[in-house]
C-alpha cells in the first residue's frame, strides 16, 4: 500500500469546465478533470500515486502526510 492511498480526495462537478474535477488535499497543485465521477476519482488517484512514487525514486523527496486517526 502506497501513502497516497490515504490521502484525502475529492470529486465535484465544475460548471466552469463542464465535467468533474478530481482534487486531493494533501497536493493540492494537482488535479483531474473527466466527463463522469468515477473517471475523475480514479485519474486523480493515479496521478497522485505517480507523484509520490516520483518523489520517492528520483527525487528523494518525502511525499506528504497523512492525517492519523484510530479506526475501530
Amino acid at each position: 500500500m502506497n501513502v497516497a492511498d490515504h490521502y484525502a480526495y475529492r470529486v465535484r462537478w465544475s460548471a466552469e469546465d463542464g465535467c468533474h474535477v478530481g482534487t486531493v488535499a494533501e497536493l493540492p497543485s494537482l488535479s483531474w478533470l473527466a466527463p463522469g465521477r468515477g473517471e475523475a476519482f480514479e485519474g486523480i488517484r493515479r496521478l497522485a500515486l505517480e507523484v509520490v512514487e516520483g518523489m520517492l525514486s528520483s527525487d528523494g523527496e518525502e511525499p506528504p502526510g497523512t492525517i492519523r486517526a484510530a479506526c475501530g
